[in-house]
């Protein structure tokens, strides 16, 4: 059964947030120092938007892949996981969250190609050369922050306007930008392990008194975006698609059918069929990612499941 959302109620419990994705439980008196328990469900959301169905395994593959690279990144970077109790859930230190996301760019793709396409050569302050085509590797990984929105889309945003505006300090930032092209390379040095090339991503960075740590998820189907290195050069040359491991096929499908999250466009429908669909291609992104079998949950009582875990947490 997928997990479309959650409304539990903990001791000690001191807040609630609901996510495009996750629903996170804070514990601002926990002994430990304030913690928030995510609960990973099975929505899905593109362009900014939550569809109306939820995807099976979703929440699973997404909490088990973060919490496979952000152990792998630790010696990297400090990182808010503190366990992981159960497969759709896991428990950090609370951070305050810079209101920026910092997106790295390898190749020419998604958002970033449809800007190029248009016209665009500057994107995020980044210039961009002239004559690349899509799917083209950039010269160098480029860093495209985005604001980060709690309610609709996040908006692109320069290094410049990011601390002529306060947002982040300029100290901050660097150590901000150094994190993440930190990151890319080591996860960019895992994928090709895989046999994979790792596109794009995103990371989230919050701090503690005055230490930054990564937060959230990283590496993931929705975080991230995946090409097949094999083949991928010879389709390159001949104009074709990329074979990836990533959520632009649900972008790609709502685009095909009218829906890219504009005022007046309506979601279109979900089949069981396409749903199926995206629940295999995001258990095929968990095993080829991290070369673990994926090992589905109990699903006959999924709330009852993640409740006793956290509640287990809780009174360890």
């Amino acid at each position: 059964m997928p997990i479309q959302e959650t409304h539990f109620s903990f001791p000690g419990q001191t807040g609630f947030y609901k996510g495009k994705v996750r629903d996170v439980y804070s514990f601002a008196n926990h002994p430990a120092g304030p913690q928030l328990v995510m609960v990973a469900s099975d929505r899905i959301s593109a362009f900014d938007v939550v569809l109306p169905r939820p995807i099976p395994y979703k929440g699973q593959v997404l909490n088990q892949t973060a919490a496979h690279f952000l152990r792998a990144t630790a010696d990297l970077v400090p990182n808010w996981l503190l366990d992981v109790p159960d497969p759709n859930v896991s428990v950090g230190r609370q951070c305050d969250a810079f209101p920026v996301e910092m997106v790295v760019r390898a190749y020419l793709v998604g958002h970033a190609w449809r800007t190029y396409r248009d016209g665009g050569r500057t994107l995020c302050g980044v210039h961009l050369p002239d004559g690349l085509k899509e799917n083209d590797r950039l010269p160098t990984p480029i860093i495209t922050p985005t604001t980060k929105a709690h309610e609709g889309h996040d908006e692109d945003i320069s290094r410049t306007d990011i601390i002529a505006r306060g947002l982040v300090s300029a100290e901050a930032y660097v150590q901000l930008e150094e994190y993440a092209l930190a990151l890319f390379q080591r996860g960019t040095e895992m994928a090709a392990q895989r046999g994979l090339i790792l596109v794009d991503t995103k990371y989230e960075f919050g701090h503690v008194d005055g230490k930054i740590y990564l937060i959230d998820e990283i590496h993931t189907p929705d975080s991230s975006r995946y090409f097949y290195r094999e083949g991928y050069a010879e389709r390159l040359a001949a104009g074709e698609p990329q074979k990836q491991l990533s959520k632009e096929f649900v972008r790609e499908w709502l685009i095909a059918n009218n829906f890219q999250g504009k005022a007046g466009q309506t979601v279109p429908d979900m089949s069981d069929e396409w749903i199926g669909q995206i629940t295999a291609r995001y258990i095929e992104l968990y095993e080829t990612v991290t070369g673990q079998a994926f090992e589905p949950a109990p699903g006959n009582d999924p709330l009852g499941r993640i409740e006793q875990a956290i509640n287990g947490y809780l009174t360890k």
